[in-house]
């Protein structure tokens, strides 16, 4: 895979990472760099040895948002058809089967945030700081504060977007933003630690868990149990359920197959 405007690396681990490479204009979303992200992240959920893709940015921002030197000179139509190519990644990560991680430094504003709040699981450097900004600049970010709301409810979801103001790492841990905090100079080696233990996992476990989850959320309560339930009986036909079980009782690791 040949990208211009980010870069993909894998392990044997079975982890991949996908970094946002525009660490001059603190990653912020280009519509060639949001192609190619969106791109990135269908090839690494078809990819049979990817288990886990980490989410990471170059420089000394995690993403500053999108590109204000591509909004002059658009039509409403060709607004809508821009800011829609940017946020596709948001859409496109919770209907991957592959858990997705981001690993946020520095600053996440605006459709970074939105891409913090879309990511499956969030580990965060202690200094480390996220808000949906738009509206500074007289702007909003209607479209990142759907995952956002998601995250952390209503209230607490119009405030962020209304006034804009950037939150500090342990009030987006308390908010459910992200899932844990971890000191600046440890967080690669920690965030590769953390995704290569849930790449250790059964592979169609985790794939069933995320898919049935995003699948479900919007449902009726009694329906998502229904959901749920037939889920998980799929999953206890598969070989990994019986390899996993089987391991259990035989006091060994279990050797995963299925993806």
């Amino acid at each position: 895979m040949q990208f211009e405007e980010i870069i993909i690396e894998t392990s044997e681990n079975h982890v991949a990472s996908i970094t946002l490479n525009r660490p001059e204009s603190m990653n912020t979303f280009s519509t060639c760099m949001s192609r190619e992200l969106n791109q990135a992240l269908g090839e690494l959920d078809s990819d049979p040895s990817v288990r886990v893709i980490l989410l990471k940015g170059a420089g000394k921002a995690f993403c500053a948002g999108i590109d204000v030197n591509e909004l002059e000179g658009k039509t409403a139509i060709e607004y809508r058809e821009w800011i829609e190519k940017m946020e596709r990644p948001l859409v496109t990560i919770s209907k991957l089967k592959t858990p997705v991680i981001a690993q946020l430094h520095g600053v996440a504003a605006a459709n970074g945030m939105g891409l913090i709040a879309a990511a499956d699981l969030v580990i965060a450097a202690d200094n480390s700081r996220m808000g949906l900004t738009a509206i500074n600049v007289g702007l909003n970010c209607v479209g990142p504060v759907i995952p956002v709301a998601r995250c952390v409810g209503r209230k607490k979801a119009l405030e962020l977007l209304l006034y804009g103001k950037l939150i500090k790492a342990n009030e987006a841990l308390s908010l459910g933003l992200i899932n844990k905090i971890v000191p600046k100079n440890e967080l690669d080696s920690k965030a590769v630690q953390w995704a290569g233990e849930l790449a250790q996992k059964s592979p169609i476990a985790v794939q069933i868990a995320k898919t049935a989850f995003y699948h479900s959320q919007d449902m009726h309560y009694e329906d998502q149990f229904a959901y749920m339930n037939e889920a998980f009986a799929r999953l206890c036909t598969t070989n990994d359920a019986k390899e996993g079980v089987n391991a259990f009782f035989e006091r060994r690791n279990p050797l995963w197959q299925e993806k």
